[in-house]
């Protein structure tokens, strides 16, 4: 056994903390999630938080830096080329991704992808443009369901969105049409990052609402991370919300599906009590970015991470000295920008052990991939060939 038993990682999904070097080649200007978040807040009450040591590492209007944090703490660059969810996860266990998946924003698909969609699974495709997820099923909710089409969509991120009704399209004909998507989407040209299942319920304008029975058809990762090398050597690795799908199942030995991110952190509380395994539980909450950073909603976002701030006392309160937490995110999406777009920027490291001697600031990283290579030197096991990254765990006393 390594330092830790267990390691928890729980990538607080889109949370950045201001603008990297390189972020005005990726458009983005000054951007600050959490900087921006505090700022709109009346009251930003996020007690564990501020002890672990985060408005130490980022200042924050409204909220006084504590004096002891209990936690290591420090920026995270990002190296690959690109600000979206894979190209995140995937550096933070060791791959480094140099050329960006393709986007559709300006024109929407080709027609003659859209053409192969529409043969194969028997439905007329309306839609077809970047836009918010909530505002295309306002605008063609009604035709998909009485026409019997179907609604494509995109966004700024590297995805092919189809919506369907729960009632009228049926889930499993949904999730077909997504599979026959994604074997379209490997072409080189086309290649997007990922093909999203959208469900709704509701039968009009104005009462339709997104269900939890999302599901993400992901590219695999282009080569083994730091989850197989801790799968082939027989240690557990318990994913929670979207990280099985991020990884499409490779080197994920459990898999939990999350209803809301309040949810995905109560399912991580259960792990955490659960004492009969050994390795990584790795926990995405994705509300932060999917219900608040997408729809530019800074209040929303704020009051999100206040909720995710009780379950972190909760959780910090039955953690052993046998615990390791890892608290980061995987890009920002600053609730106050331009745009509905992921934001390029640093995001927060935080770590925290009840074993720990010391605490405080640590110099930036200048990748994500510290964490893989931390987590694989733990438990004493080899990074796979052709990853990056440098642990970090003599630093953590």
């Amino acid at each position: 056994m390594g330092r830790f038993k267990r390691i928890f990682v729980v990538v607080c999904d889109s949370m950045g903390m201001g603008a990297m070097p390189d972020s005005e080649k990726f458009g983005d200007v000054g951007v600050d999630t959490l900087g921006h978040i505090a700022e709109k807040m009346d009251h930003f009450n996020i007690p564990n938080l501020v002890k672990l040591g985060l408005a130490n590492l980022k200042p924050m209007d409204r909220v006084t830096p504590t004096e002891h944090p209990m936690a290591y703490f420090c920026p995270m660059r990002e190296a690959s080329n690109g600000k979206d969810t894979m190209t995140g996860h995937w550096e933070m266990m060791g791959l480094l991704t140099t050329k960006p998946f393709v986007t559709f924003t300006d024109t929407g698909f080709p027609p003659e992808l859209i053409a192969e969609l529409e043969k194969r699974c028997g439905k007329k495709v309306i839609g077809n443009k970047a836009a918010s997820g909530t505002a295309i099923l306002d605008e063609l909710g009604e035709q998909e369901i009485n026409e019997g089409k179907m609604i494509v969509y995109t966004s700024a991120d590297s995805v092919l969105q189809i919506c369907g009704n729960e009632e009228t399209f049926d889930l499993n004909n949904l999730y077909r049409c997504c599979e026959i998507a994604r074997e379209i989407c490997m072409k080189d040209e086309w290649k997007v990052g990922r093909v999203i299942a959208r469900p709704y319920v509701g039968k009009h304008k104005g009462e339709f609402k997104r269900t939890s029975n999302r599901r993400d058809y992901a590219v695999k990762p282009f080569g083994a991370t730091a989850l197989n090398a801790l799968k082939d050597a027989h240690f557990d690795v318990i994913s929670i919300g979207k990280i099985n799908d991020i990884f499409v199942t490779e080197g994920i030995t459990e898999a939990f599906h999350s209803n809301s991110s309040v949810h995905g952190m109560e399912q991580t509380i259960e792990q955490l009590e659960r004492k009969d395994w050994e390795g990584l539980c790795f926990t995405n909450l994705v509300d932060f970015d999917a219900l608040w950073g997408h729809r530019r909603n800074p209040v929303g976002y704020g009051e999100e991470i206040e909720k995710f701030d009780v379950n972190l006392g909760r959780f910090i309160d039955e953690m052993t000295d046998e615990d390791l937490l890892f608290i980061t995110a995987d890009h920002g999406n600053d609730p106050t920008y331009t745009g509905t777009d992921h934001t390029r920027e640093k995001v927060p490291l935080i770590a925290y052990s009840p074993a720990f001697t010391g605490s405080g600031a640590l110099p930036e990283r200048d990748t994500f991939a510290c964490l893989g290579a931390t987590i694989t030197e733990n438990f004493g096991v080899k990074m796979p060939e052709n990853t990056i990254g440098k642990s970090m765990l003599e630093e953590l006393k």
